[in-house]
């Protein structure tokens, strides 16, 4: 008999949408609860690469992405001048006949996981969140935000990297860490010649240019911030304009040509969270940001997440001890996970060298390094089995 009969999932994010599906398929009785009011999302493009598509396959939510985003099988990388530095072809993780990437705007992929989690059952529920949370021997009790209380035989945190379910379990410890870097990112109509994901290095700046629909690309630009500054919401077009400025290479000069309005600019520091294992504490268990978050350097905060509910769901599904299912979803999640954020930690510096005499060395490297056609290293990593 399944110890999980019924779970609450906190937070309405990537992980918790796609956890609410894959329980919801298996008959468990599923509650998202989301702080937020609407159905509404902060941000302007996914990049879904090929382990990302591969998990959404086995909910037969692939296809639906893929219908609405653009795909590529690689990216080419320049100078802040536009000077070609190396052509890199990407592994089609998720089979041959799968192109390497797919590129979404992120409403779509919230409204083709918010769809399927309704369709499978799982119930839905805005501008909720938790206010008290009691660990049982084979259970939780909550009091919801509303006064409402409730049991479940699950709690889990998907609430994101300032998750208010990890400090309730795990107290203040476990705080965002800033890395001393700041994504700055636009959405703009995509000229027909920019059909693949572009990278442009600069000194201590770089930019990534992504398709994510046969209409619309983003630009995504990562800047050295030191101290963390606030950066006022008025400002934000005149300030990105600025940080474009080290960039000649036409395509981002495009771009900045474009930036006007900066409600449609996106800022955020990068951070990272990093809890040590286990994740869980009782039978309250984080997932996603909450647990793991990091850098955007290569694409991969959100497919971890995906990643994450898939394999919690495969595991609820064996009808295993609770205790068994969140020992083994460590044991499966915990390296993978680790392995992404140390990664974009090394590539986020690595690519935001501030010394231009380094910054050229760096780009010398690249050169040499990717005329060698074999896939990345962490490309290999993320073809394993999740």
């Amino acid at each position: 008999m399944n110890p999980f009969k019924r779970v609450l999932v906190v937070g309405g994010g990537i992980g918790g949408l796609t956890l609410a599906v894959a329980l919801g398929r298996q008959g468990i009785g599923v509650d998202v609860i989301e702080i937020k009011s609407e159905h509404t999302v902060q941000g302007v493009g996914i990049i879904q690469p090929g382990n990302a598509l591969r998990a959404l396959r086995t909910l037969g939510l692939m296809d639906a992405c893929l219908a609405e985003g653009f795909q590529t099988d690689h990216y080419v990388m320049y100078d802040a001048a536009g000077a070609f530095i190396a052509r890199v072809q990407l592994l089609r993780i998720a089979g041959e006949t799968i192109p390497a990437v797919n590129g979404l705007p992120r409403t779509a992929l919230h409204r083709i996981l918010t769809e399927a989690a309704e369709a499978a059952g799982a119930r839905i529920r805005l501008g909720l969140t938790v206010s008290a949370i009691t660990s049982l021997e084979d259970g939780v009790d909550v009091v919801l935000s509303d006064g409402a209380e409730e049991s479940y035989d699950l709690v889990v945190g998907a609430d994101g990297i300032r998750s208010h379910v990890r400090k309730m379990t795990f107290g203040d410890a476990y705080e965002p860490q800033f890395t001393g870097h700041g994504v700055w990112r636009f959405t703009v109509p995509r000229p027909p010649e920019v059909s693949h994901q572009i990278m442009l290095y600069g000194v201590g700046v770089k930019a990534g240019v992504m398709p994510v629909s046969p209409t619309q690309m983003y630009l995504l630009l990562v800047t050295n911030e030191p101290g963390n500054p606030w950066m006022t919401p008025d400002s934000l077009d005149r300030l990105l304009r600025d940080r474009l400025r080290p960039f000649t290479a036409p395509v981002v000069a495009a771009i900045r040509d474009q930036i006007g309005d900066p409600s449609h600019v996106i800022y955020g520091p990068i951070e990272e969270v990093i809890l040590p294992p286990p994740w869980h504490c009782g039978r309250v268990l984080l997932i996603g940001d909450a647990a793991h978050a990091s850098g955007p350097h290569v694409s991969q905060g959100a497919t971890m997440a995906i990643e994450d509910a898939i394999v919690l769901a495969e595991l609820i599904g064996q009808e295993l001890p609770g205790e068994t299912v969140l020992s083994r979803f460590m044991a499966r999640r915990y390296e993978r996970c680790k392995f992404v954020q140390d990664v974009s930690r090394q590539v986020g510096r690595d690519g935001n060298i501030d010394d231009p005499k380094a910054c050229a060395e760096h780009d010398s490297r690249m050169r040499e390094s990717f005329r060698d056609p074999k896939p990345r290293p962490h490309e290999l990593r993320m073809a394993e089995p999740i």
